[in-house]
């Protein structure tokens, strides 16, 4: 259910909102649970056939410990969870960016994409 919701709702947005310029990244990662197994390309056709997804999906990273790409060292050196811990706890931990590279908010895997529709709206100025 976390990963139908996700790629769904972050496709609808994306849709929406694209031309008032949202993008959506998408970062797999199988450090949690092993739960993206395949190749960067078994990824991308699942992802793109089971949920019709446009925007970007990049190849498999990690997110935490000493092989975290850059971007995530980043992001959770800005913005920790609710618990205030630097560490993406699971999949679907999703970062609000402004269109300066400023990291806006931080938010858990369990709240949708659509939940974050008042932040998006006033980054874009909407």
């Amino acid at each position: 259910a976390l990963t139908g919701t996700n790629y769904v709702q972050l496709q609808a947005l994306y849709t929406k909102y694209y031309e008032h310029g949202l993008r959506v990244l998408a970062f797999p990662c199988n450090q949690f649970g092993g739960q993206e197994p395949g190749t960067d390309a078994q990824i991308k056709e699942h992802v793109q056939s089971a949920y019709n997804v446009t925007f970007d999906l990049f190849h498999k990273v990690d997110v935490n410990g000493d092989d975290a790409i850059p971007l995530y060292n980043y992001l959770t050196s800005k913005k920790r969870s609710p618990f205030f811990i630097r560490r993406i706890e699971w999949n679907f931990v999703k970062f609000l960016v402004d269109r300066s590279g400023i990291p806006y908010d931080r938010y858990a895997p369990t709240t949708s994409p659509n939940d974050m529709l008042a932040d998006i709206l006033a980054l874009l100025g909407q």
